[in-house]
């Protein structure tokens, strides 16, 4: 049976169907520590950070100076390294052993090879620059303990490589390096600049390229935050509306620069940006029973469950920082996390668990009911999301309109999402990385419950792809969907005890050449009753409407009514109008990702089948 069905209604015309003193200026150099350790922790905070590291949390450390051992008993090859070199650094800054000492010299040796050796051969290094960071720690961390020939060798490969990584526009850009800057997650290659500066200040290799990588590697973080602290808004949100990007390898950014702006210049800025703290309430309203969530925007779609080995450190590190500061937010993320098994191989960031030395001052977990309206607009991620209670058997819903954010969002707007004991009303398709699927299916209006308008001819705008091996690099498919990923308006939102009602405006999502009109009202009458009401005007009558509604198992069509179940969940839906609407399902073999005339199914090699129901 196909995992997934595409409800649609054919219609002529019109249907309708039921603050610190660093912030906004430069690097306080005036603070700055000339003594080592300066990243992630410095000569007065590494004592708490070592004592963390021997109780709390053992058990870690000493898998971290078995791993570190393990790998060195063989030999060392050029490689990428730098997770085990940072954990041996840090085990030879609590023990003052030797022999982690040299393990670290030897692994940071090998390391700083591969990453000049890339650099001659303009290969990539990794599409993250977590390992790098950590080499940079690591030598940050041993640095006075090496002999000044190799302490100045070692600093000046890292501002070479630093700086040969860097976007310009007199080189070409290089395949599979990640040089994205501030409006995505920031882990690519300008996010080296702050690191590489810090730790190579006062190494005699060149001071003042060092310290200009520190302004430049500021005034980045800095634009970084007032980014994402506009994206959120006075609501509340995160970087993405995709929950595997905003809480899985995103906050990365922010905690880290926390972290060393405290280490290298004493100034705690967390507080001065309590956007961050606020984002846990976006995560509370995407949580759904089972910890799991909508699948909005560029999800997997394979469970639906919320990565937890990214957000177990995600909520540890925001009750770190703002256990004093923001205690309510403090003991939600608190209450959050005990709803999660726990999470301790942290690889991409060996170190982080020992810097959580505020962590025990949190207050004790809290759901506020004050957080829990009957619905809530998130208005900068152009979501409303709606809900009968916050039970595993209550009703949870989202609709997607007035969206500024562009970042992995879809061509979705008007969008709807309905989960009670299962996934009802669905997001589908997946994200396989190459291959055409992505393009071609998953990110289009007809992967969602939107209205389609099909004008013959239309040209529709590409999203970001690789064709994977054996695949031919089509043109897009015509699905009549959207041609921008936001730009509607939310015409008017209510919520009270008994009713949500939410009315937007899509119109100008389409193209002005085949719509002049398409809005959708959208009523919730909780427990578990929706109303869905769209007016559709097309420049052409002839131009084909379709009202879809995707399901996860094949559906029931009985006259005017359509069913369908997932899980111990099951959705029932009455057409009203208009009365000769056309009623049809699309799925089974061949036909599991239908656009066009055609299916765009997921590439032989890819590690999802075709037949899992939530895709």
């Amino acid at each position: 049976m196909r995992r997934l069905w595409v409800l649609s209604l054919a219609l002529l015309l019109t249907f309708a169907a039921a603050g610190d003193e660093t912030r906004g200026e430069g690097v306080p150099w005036h603070r700055f520590r000339d003594k080592r350790p300066r990243l992630f922790f410095n000569e007065a905070t590494f004592a708490a950070v070592r004592k963390r590291a021997l109780t709390i949390g053992r058990d870690w450390f000493d898998t971290l100076m078995d791993r570190s051992d393990a790998e060195f008993a063989g030999e060392v090859p050029v490689g990428d390294h730098g997770d085990l070199a940072s954990s041996a650094a840090f085990a030879y800054l609590v023990t003052g052993e030797d022999k982690h000492l040299e393990h670290s010299r030897l692994f940071l040796e090998k390391t700083i090879a591969h990453y000049r050796q890339c650099d001659r051969n303009n290969h990539v290094v990794s599409w993250y620059t977590s390992s790098r960071i950590n080499a940079f720690a690591a030598f940050d961390w041993i640095c006075d303990s090496l002999d000044a020939e190799t302490r100045k060798r070692m600093a000046k490969d890292i501002l070479e490589h630093v700086k040969a990584v860097q976007p310009s526009d007199d080189k070409p850009a290089v395949p599979g390096r990640n040089t994205s800057g501030i409006t995505s997650g920031f882990y690519g290659t300008p996010s080296l600049l702050w690191y590489a500066g810090i730790a190579t200040v006062g190494t005699g290799a060149d001071e003042a390229a060092s310290r200009e990588l520190v302004d430049e590697g500021c005034d980045l973080y800095m634009q970084l935050l007032a980014h994402r602290s506009t994206a959120a808004g006075d609501d509340g949100g995160a970087a993405s509306i995709a929950l595997n990007y905003a809480y899985g390898a995103y906050p990365w950014a922010e905690f880290n620069f926390f972290y060393t702006m405290r280490s290298a210049f004493d100034t705690d800025i967390a507080p001065q940006w309590p956007y961050v703290p606020e984002g846990v309430v976006y995560l509370l309203w995407n949580w759904l029973p089972g910890a799991r969530w909508f699948g909005s925007g560029d999800a997997y779609h394979e469970t639906n469950e919320l990565r937890i080995s990214s957000l177990w450190p995600y909520l540890q590190h925001l009750r770190n920082f703002y256990a004093v500061s923001k205690r309510e937010h403090a003991a939600l993320a608190h209450w959050l996390q005990s709803q999660l098994p726990p999470q301790t191989n942290i690889y991409a960031w060996p170190f982080h668990p020992f810097l959580l030395t505020d962590l025990e001052k949190s207050p004790e977990p809290l759901l506020p009911a004050g957080l829990l309206p009957p619905a809530r607009h998130f208005e900068r991620m152009g979501q409303i999301f709606m809900r009968s209670g916050s039970g595993p058997k209550d009703t949870y819903a989202l609709f997607t309109t007035g969206s500024t954010m562009r970042n992995h969002k879809h061509f979705d707007e008007n969008n709807f999402v309905i989960f009670r004991n299962g996934f009802l009303a669905l997001d589908s398709g997946t994200r396989p990385e190459p291959g055409i699927h992505l393009n071609q299916y998953y990110c289009r209006t007809v992967a969602h419950n939107c209205v389609t308008i099909r004008m013959p001819g239309e040209q529709l705008p590409p999203y970001w792809y690789d064709v994977a091996p054996g695949e031919e690099d089509l043109p897009v498919p015509n699905d009549g969907g959207m041609n921008k990923r936001g730009g509607s308006k939310l015409l008017a939102f209510e919520t009270g005890l008994n009713y949500t009602y939410i009315a937007s405006d899509a119109t100008p999502c389409y193209s002005p050449e085949k719509c002049s009109l398409a809005t959708r009202q959208f009523v919730f009458l909780p427990p578990d009753h929706f109303v869905v009401y769209d007016r559709v005007v097309s420049t052409d009558a002839d131009y084909p409407k379709r009202w879809l509604l995707h399901t996860a198992r094949e559906p029931l069509i009985e006259g005017e009514v359509f069913s369908a179940e997932q899980e111990l969940g099951r959705i029932f839906c009455r057409t009203l109008l208009p009365a000769d609407a056309s009623i049809t399902k699309t799925g089974g073999p061949k036909k599991q990702f239908w656009n066009d005339g055609r299916n765009w199914p997921l590439p032989k090699e890819w590690r999802t089948r075709d037949d899992i129901e939530l895709l």
